[in-house]
């Protein structure tokens, strides 16, 4: 969009130029944030890149032999220490931003699960109240599949949802079922 903007304003490929074509696009296109937003999104990302990083941990581990593995485990150990703690102050700022948050907790029952607590307060953060349920859904990848159209939904929250449902249900696999996550968790986020 904005090297379409570019081209009609004919504006250089400059920061400068970046500029004044984002402030010649319509408020429309622009979703507003609030400080609450910006405070949850910046502490999930952290999170995130925590994830991200025991995932790459774990599949070295698995490749390393048993003498190396034990080199290695300090570090998972210290970095999984880490993601609790960060998952706790996620928990707890979603607590204070959110009003809706502690009740959702309490219906979902994870109050003792900080991962679940983590994984909700992200959809919490990211989800829009003012998009109806079917945008929602289609957000978070809930939608039967057409062959040969593109799915596009994000994957950050998707993962999220099947953090949260395998929490809810008290399921320790990942692999959910889209039936699973409709039935489980999306009735309680329409109650928001």
């Amino acid at each position: 969009m904005l090297k379409r903007v570019r081209g009609e304003h004919k504006l250089p490929k400059s920061a400068r130029g970046d500029i004044k074509a984002l402030m010649s696009i319509e408020e429309r296109w622009f979703r507003r944030v609030t400080e609450d937003f910006l405070v949850m999104r910046r502490m999930i990302t952290a999170y995130r890149t925590m994830t991200r990083t025991h995932q790459q941990l774990l599949n070295k581990y698995k490749a390393l032999s048993e003498a190396e593995r034990e080199i290695l485990k300090p570090t998972i150990k210290s970095l999984e220490v880490q993601m609790e703690e960060m998952a706790g102050m996620i928990a707890e700022e979603a607590g204070k931003r959110y009003p809706a948050y502690n009740r959702l907790v309490d219906e979902l029952g994870i109050r003792g699960n900080i991962k679940a607590q983590e994984a909700l307060a992200e959809l919490i953060a990211y989800l829009d109240p003012s998009k109806g349920f079917r945008k929602t859904s289609n957000l978070l990848g809930l939608f039967k599949p057409i062959r040969g159209r593109r799915k596009i939904y994000s994957g950050h929250l998707r993962r999220a949802l099947q953090r949260l449902t395998a929490s809810a249900n008290n399921n320790t696999s990942f692999r959910l079922t889209a039936r699973m996550e409709k039935g489980g968790v999306i009735e309680s986020l329409e109650d928001i």
